[in-house]
């Protein structure tokens, strides 16, 4: 069989066990891992098309599977101004007016990333921001993509003068006076802006697209859980121009309010796909996010609010999984508060209970939960999906942020449990949640193991949730595949197995912690194409 591509001089590292292989090389053809051994014998398998690499000792490991990103409505998203790193309002200003200097006359102004933490003790909205934004239509996205903050001239173009009613948990947030102060919460209300506002083509769109793949790879990316069904056509379309830099398993969403028509039709898509993508699962929101006030808790917050489930009938929601998992389709349920993920759960193990099938269900984000909560995982099979970086780059150890001002001391001391998840029996997956957080796994690995930002400035947050260096790698690994139904093809270095590598300059289990995100990725390959090679490999 001729060979594709030859990996020789390597350690190979084993995530099941944290050991190193005794093999050396590695063959890959037909998208699989032909071979293991020495460099000699691997070495002779080689042929004239095959792509040869002397690691010169580096780490290979099983490719790195993000489990929760938005690859597509992400690229979109992130085309405006990066307001990411802006902690005060100062620096949200400078950023906003060097923005606004650049537009065309009469041109909207698109931001992101905009953490409400940079607002201090003032209400988010436009009148913080000041001048900056007169006369400009400008939609700015929260961190969260959960909200919107838009101009006076933004709401305008839209109609919006005061607030309206939703089919879901949405708001336009207004004064006293019943006047927007440009704050939109969730998705049916920051839409009557999107629905005015210029998008791309989808030529620049598709091109936007290859761009990220291409630094995700470049990253150590190998394949991600994409939690947005927008856009099917991309992925094809990327194959089809060999632009398709990772493997994807998408979850198309299920909206409140979808009918039998609706469900049949997710049913339908599963497994539809082509040789690197494939639609598999549902992705479905039991609520919204702690920080917007529009999560699900048990108790309101500290404003009163988040008090409601985003399914304004929950009872419907619990029909839906159990429809779905009566066709055999895995769900994926955005839960953040106690109360939703309580719900998530009840609605999985009465499906259980009903539908006579395993069905591997998971849960998104469980920010803040009981004791109670998390012994349920486990028992009921559930995949834990956490995003570390969350609690590390959004969250305070004094509690000091919002989201833990709006928790109180109780539930801001129980954040993102993924140590607990870990050893109550959990299968504990981690991802990025990109473009919430950036998506470089190793700085998703260094949260999880470190739970402190990523420029190290603050002490960390639960330190006692930090999972452990190989816990870490699992959960980018074993677990993404155990998840997927895949852990007889994906997850190891192993003959037969995928040929998904990431290859590291050292031994991530043997870095610090605190060095963990800095180590150079050498080589990506996904299906045995290299897909990203650092410059000075040969």
């Amino acid at each position: 069989m001729p060979t594709d591509l030859v990996l020789l001089n390597s350690r190979l590292l084993d995530p099941g066990t944290g050991g190193l292989l005794p093999q050396t090389a590695l063959a890959a053809a037909d998208g699989r891992i032909a071979a293991l051994g020495d460099d000699r014998g691997i070495g002779a398998l080689a042929g004239p098309g095959t792509t040869v690499v002397d690691l010169k000792g580096a780490v290979v490991v099983p490719g790195f599977t993000d489990g929760h990103l938005h690859p597509v409505s992400g690229a979109e998203r992130t085309m405006g101004v990066d307001l990411s790193a802006c902690k005060d309002l100062a620096s949200v200003r400078a950023a906003l007016d060097a923005a606004r200097r650049s537009l065309r006359p009469g041109a909207w102004l698109r931001g992101w990333g905009l953490d409400p933490n940079a607002f201090g003790e003032q209400p988010v909205g436009f009148a913080a921001v000041g001048a900056v934004l007169d006369g400009v239509p400008a939609a700015i996205d929260l961190f969260d993509a959960h909200s919107m903050l838009a101009s006076p001239r933004a709401l305008e173009l839209a109609g919006i003068d005061g607030p309206r009613r939703f089919a879901q948990a949405s708001e336009i947030v207004c004064d006293a006076d019943g006047r927007p102060t440009g704050l939109l919460l969730e998705d049916a209300a920051c839409a009557l802006v999107e629905a005015v506002a210029p998008v791309p083509t989808e030529g620049e769109l598709l091109d936007r697209t290859a761009e990220v793949l291409r630094t995700m790879a470049a990253a150590g990316l190998t394949g991600g859980h994409a939690m947005d069904g927008m856009r099917l056509g991309f992925y094809a379309e990327l194959e089809e121009r060999g632009e398709l830099a990772l493997r994807f398993r998408i979850a198309p969403w299920c909206q409140p309010g979808a009918d039998a028509d609706a469900v049949a039709e997710l049913v339908r898509l599963q497994g539809t796909g082509g040789a690197l993508w494939q639609v598999a699962g549902v992705k479905l929101f039991m609520d919204g996010t702690i920080d917007n006030g529009t999560a699900w808790l048990e108790r309101p917050d500290c404003h009163g609010e988040s008090t409601h489930a985003f399914w304004p009938d929950p009872q419907r929601y619990t029909e839906v999984v159990g429809e779905l998992h009566r066709a055999g389709v895995a769900t994926a349920t955005h839960a953040i508060g106690d109360a939703a993920v309580r719900h998530a759960l009840d609605a999985v193990e009465k499906a259980r209970t009903e539908g006579g099938r395993e069905v591997r269900h998971r849960i998104e984000h469980i920010e803040t939960v009981p004791d109670d909560t998390v012994a349920r995982f486990a028992r009921l099979g559930v995949t834990a999906s956490m995003q570390p970086t969350h609690c590390c780059e959004f969250t305070r150890a004094d509690h000091t942020d919002n989201w833990s001002r709006r928790l109180g001391e109780e539930r801001a001391s129980r954040a993102f449990r993924c140590r607990d998840l870990w050893e109550a029996g959990a299968r504990v997956v981690i991802g990025s949640d990109w473009p919430i957080a950036p998506f470089p796994p190793l700085t998703v690995m260094a949260g999880a193991r470190h739970r402190r930002p990523s420029d190290l400035s603050l002490p960390p947050h639960g330190p006692e949730q930090a999972l452990t260096p190989l816990q870490a790698l699992q959960a980018y690994t074993v677990n993404p595949a155990w998840t997927a139904c895949e852990e007889r093809q994906a997850g190891r270095l192993a003959v037969g197995f995928r040929a998904d590598l990431t290859v590291l300059a050292d031994n991530p289990l043997n870095v610090r912690d605190t060095e963990l995100r800095d180590v150079p990725v050498r080589l990506t390959a996904v299906a045995g194409r290299v897909t990203h090679r650092a410059p000075d490999v040969s």
